[in-house]
């Protein structure tokens, strides 16, 4: 009687089983069995590389050969049943005790005598370092790639594989809904799973036209691909991407900071002024507000906090006179407006000027870079540490490209920009007065941050711009001494007022100028404008100006 044997036949990939290896292995197994007079029981057939363990169509086999379900099994070549170490032993293993015959159609081998089994075992050693080899050209190849900007992986979702050695294309279809789905997240008023409903409802799908999972958005959200950054996340490496980019830096940076707050949407059940933007200075958390006998209270929860009872009417007296302040009278609308003009006129010069300094921040970034890396070579700085910087540095290269193709945009030039900042500034007290809860929110989100309440008081930082306008010398020889006759009129100056006048918006235009450059990170001078920034504001002021001493530290 026959004994009966298994068969055993393997491609690496599922694409190469469509071919005809699998085919001419079985004929192949056939025709030894049948001179062998063996019988083929059962076939196994597997679509996976053996370069790894833990193949469950081969673990399936052994399993059976170890009760002796069958003689042994018939395998084409050493190569077509391991790869590995691992593997060879499982399977010498069964042939050493006993248990089964092991035979090779392609390869006339007899494992029952010492040399038989050295051959074999050199060619499996053959076959295991054929993969470890193959291994180091394929990583050298995806390195290569990377050093070019170029993902050698399937494209992420926005963006189209373009063939090998090409980088990627944004796709016309996904790449918007990619980038929809950042602009919604970035507002704040999602959490994942809501966003996620979004998203499916815009037909965005994943790779495999599928339906994107929770886990699949949360690691789009997080992929700096889409702004020209490739990370190996394994590696802890970041490369320089050669493909086009789908978002900007500054909304990926914002969507970045909606991640790592943990913010999530909440059903708003009442429209309040202040709601998740007055903080506990105890405890860091947000303030909830609820309405008590016709007024709006926002209140700490923290059982470990100090009582903390904010009243929306104590908030509203301390915004309104920020505001006042930052009002322009009619002279001083005329004098900037012509200024602005003026400058406008310059801004090819001056925006000139900014390009320079954009373009030596980019080279002494590279300088930079370089010099990390001769650290990294000459053993000063180890490859954890030199991944970190280097990542730093991509990603403030990223920061300052962004800049430049926003002043090389021929859209809104600066001077209009610092127009625009003034004219909405200028209304923004009478807009407070008569506006919505949510045009007062965006004005408050516009022009201040970093809201702390303690007991039933509350402090606010104006935003630095917005300190320049409001804290603008109003009288000008700083003396209630009359430099003017006592019945002149108020709303008319004479040469000399209207001298220092111009002195002073030339210095506030040019403060302000300054200060919006830097907060588009295309000036270096920002520290000047960062310290003492968090004052509170009394009630109200004489005249609607603000003077000196009426800031508190």
């Amino acid at each position: 009687m026959n004994k009966t044997f298994y068969g055993y036949i393997r491609v690496s990939t599922a694409r190469q089983g469509e071919g005809v290896s699998l085919q001419e292995q079985r004929a192949s197994i056939e025709r030894f069995a049948a001179q062998r007079g063996l019988t083929i029981e059962r076939w196994f057939e597997e679509r996976e590389t053996a370069a790894k363990t833990g193949r469950p169509i081969w673990n399936e086999m052994l399993r059976l050969l170890r009760k002796r379900a069958a003689a042994g099994v018939v395998i084409h070549k050493i190569d077509r049943g391991v790869r590995n170490g691992r593997d060879w032993v499982d399977l010498t293993e069964l042939v050493d005790k006993g248990l089964i015959e092991l035979y090779f159609a392609n390869e006339g081998l007899d494992l029952t005598n010492r040399g038989g089994r050295l051959s074999a075992d050199l060619q499996a050693v053959v076959a295991a370092d054929y993969i470890r080899n193959l291994r180091e050209e394929a990583l050298k190849g995806i390195n290569g790639r990377l050093k070019q900007g170029i993902l050698p992986l399937p494209a992420p979702v926005g963006y189209l594989d373009c063939g090998a050695g090409k980088p990627k294309a944004i796709d016309p279809v996904k790449g918007p809904l990619v980038r929809r789905a950042f602009a919604l997240y970035a507002t704040g008023q999602y959490n994942l799973r809501t966003l996620l409903a979004e998203v499916q409802g815009s037909g965005l799908k994943n790779r495999r036209g599928g339906e994107v999972s929770l886990n699949g958005l949360a690691t789009m959200l997080r992929n700096p691909f889409y702004v020209g950054l490739i990370r190996v996340k394994r590696r802890k490496e970041t490369y320089e991407g050669a493909h086009d980019h789908l978002l900007k830096k500054s909304l990926f940076d914002r969507v970045q900071a909606v991640l790592d707050g943990k913010l999530s949407a909440r059903p708003a059940r009442h429209d309040f002024l202040l709601r998740r933007t007055v903080r506990c200075k105890s405890c860091g958390y947000s303030l909830i507000g609820e309405t008590q006998k016709g007024f709006i209270y926002y209140r700490c929860h923290s059982p470990s906090c100090p009582t903390t009872n904010l009243k929306e009417e104590t908030a509203d007296g301390k915004v309104s006179p920020l505001f006042l302040a930052c009002e322009l009278d009619a002279e001083e609308r005329a004098y900037i407006r012509e200024k602005i003009e003026g400058m406008k006129a310059n801004w090819k010069d001056e925006r000139a000027e900014y390009r320079k300094a954009l373009d030596l921040k980019l080279s002494q970034i590279a300088a930079r870079r370089a010099r990390l890396t001769d650290a990294l070579i000459d053993g000063l700085l180890d490859r954890e540490l030199f991944e970190e910087r280097q990542a730093a540095l991509l990603s403030e290269k990223r920061t300052l490209e962004e800049q430049i193709a926003n002043l090389d945009d021929s859209g809104m030039t600066g001077p209009q920009k610092l127009a625009d900042f003034l004219e909405r500034l200028d209304s923004a007290h009478t807009l407070y007065q008569s506006g919505t809860i949510d045009e007062k929110r965006e004005l408050l989100a516009k022009f201040t941050s970093n809201w702390l309440a303690a007991g039933k008081n509350v402090d606010f930082t104006p935003l630095p711009e917005v300190q320049l306008v409001a804290k603008r010398p109003r009288n000008l020889y700083g003396g209630p001494e009359r430099d003017r006759p006592r019945t002149a009129r108020r709303d008319r100056l004479d040469g000399r007022a209207r001298e220092g006048m111009s002195r002073t918006l030339d210095v506030l235009l040019s403060q302000l100028t300054k200060l919006l450059a830097v907060r588009l990170g295309t000036d270096k001078g920002q520290e000047v404008f960062t310290v003492d920034l968090k004052f509170g504001f009394p009630n109200s002021y004489p005249n609607g100006s603000i003077s000196q001493s009426a800031y508190r530290d």
